[in-house]
């Protein structure tokens, strides 16, 4: 991660282990790698297509948590259809071999349309440096994830409809999002120079992404708005911004996130075809779930369905939902989730999956609870503002006394 005033030494680019942001995760695939992060479900990594380009679909994938580092094989990698070479659709989503840590952060997608000038965090494993030096002559040995912020600024097709020829491939309208790199100087603002969108950077922790960060998240309320794809050296025929017209991250560059806000669609539905033994009626629910051994994790899946006609077949339907203790404890028992769930207009179902985490104890069966609320496009039943469903874990290591 190439950072503005000061060396990756600073700690106000450091991740700890334990933070929220411990999700971010590196991915290692023939030689390459990249940045990634972990969904909600903890069965899969969100990351950049262009990762596999070299042709091959596997890939390694480095945790970093309070419980130490732990590396984890693909079982399988989808790439995004039409990803091209305009660097449209650069996203790939990476099925894990085996359980994410449990105390590895899970992160829901961030599903408003709102991400312009909003400040959010970037994190990745990519080459240090400032932008002014850009990478630093001394690369530290060990893998280093390092966090900055910037801000959005402007959609990538916007873009090139004001440059025209000079930005020389063609982004997808609404799909691309932009950030410069600034040093606070309006000399090297370059969104302020292209296209009138002054803002002079979020001060000593501004940064940019670099090589190694790719695939990696721009973070909006600890939830996935951006997947981190390419970075460009822009001008004009009156301005060049960046220090060195070169493509290094320096400042007056660009980086350029894949929009999640966009592609939620193919991000929740690729995840759900890759459920397994997900319940498909109301009849096949499991109510009760074995807890299984220590170091296991079982999947406990909830069902919303939508019942009777859709008012309006092409349009999106939601609701918010939330895990909540009972006799079980959150992190303990099973791992909390909270996000919205969205149907789409071809689904009448989709399913909440919840973490539980094994162990050797011998306790009681205990239970939590999911609830959902705050439907869009849609009611619940007797005018209800919250529905409720229990799930009890099984204890399996024999009888309590």
């Amino acid at each position: 991660m190439v950072v503005s005033l000061d060396s990756y030494e600073n700690p106000i680019y450091y991740v700890d282990d334990a933070s929220s942001l411990n999700g971010v995760v590196r991915v290692s695939s023939s030689g390459y790698y990249g940045s990634g992060t972990l969904l909600y479900g903890g069965m899969a990594i969100l990351t950049s297509a262009h990762l596999f380009s070299h042709n091959s679909l596997s890939a390694d994938v480095t945790f970093q948590t309070s419980s130490g580092r732990q590396i984890v094989a693909s079982e399988y990698v989808k790439i995004m259809p039409d990803y091209d070479d305009d660097g449209n659709n650069d996203l790939a989503i990476i099925w894990l071999r085996e359980p994410a840590p449990y105390d590895a952060y899970r992160y829901e997608l961030y599903r408003e349309s709102n991400e312009m000038t909003k400040q959010f965090t970037a994190v990745g494993y990519g080459a240090t440096g400032t932008g002014s030096t850009v990478v630093d002559a001394t690369i530290p040995s060990d893998i280093l994830r390092l966090q900055v912020t910037n801000r959005f600024e402007a959609d990538a097709a916007a873009l090139k409809d004001i440059l025209g020829s000079s930005m020389y491939w063609n982004p997808l309208k609404s799909a691309i999002l932009v950030a410069d790199f600034d040093d606070g100087t309006y000399e090297h603002d370059a969104l302020g120079h292209l296209i009138g969108k002054v803002n002079l950077g979020t001060g000593s922790s501004e940064g940019l992404i670099a090589s190694g960060d790719s695939g990696g998240p721009a973070i909006i309320d600890e939830k996935v708005a951006g997947v981190a794809s390419y970075v460009a050296s822009l001008s004009n025929y009156y301005v060049d911004p960046d220090v060195d017209a070169e493509i290094n991250s320096s400042f007056g560059e660009v980086g350029f996130w894949q929009k999640v806000s966009y592609y939620q669609q193919w991000i929740d539905q690729s995840l759900r075809e890759h459920y397994t033994d997900a319940p498909k009626t109301s009849q096949e629910v499991q109510k009760e779930i074995i807890e299984g051994s220590e170091g296991d994790i079982t999947i406990a899946y909830f069902l919303v369905e939508v019942l009777g006609i859709r008012n309006d077949p092409e349009k999106f339907l939601s609701v918010d939902y939330t895990t909540r203790d009972g006799t079980a404890t959150a992190y303990q028992d099973y791992i909390p989730t909270s996000g919205t769930l969205v149907l789409y207009p071809d689904e009448h179902y989709a399913h909440i999956p919840v973490e539980i985490i094994g162990d050797n104890l011998v306790e009681e069966d205990e239970i939590f609870y999911l609830d959902i609320f705050n439907p869009i496009g849609a009611t619940f039943g007797d005018n209800q503002v919250v529905l409720t469903a229990q799930r009890t874990i099984i204890n399996d290591d024999g009888l309590f006394a």
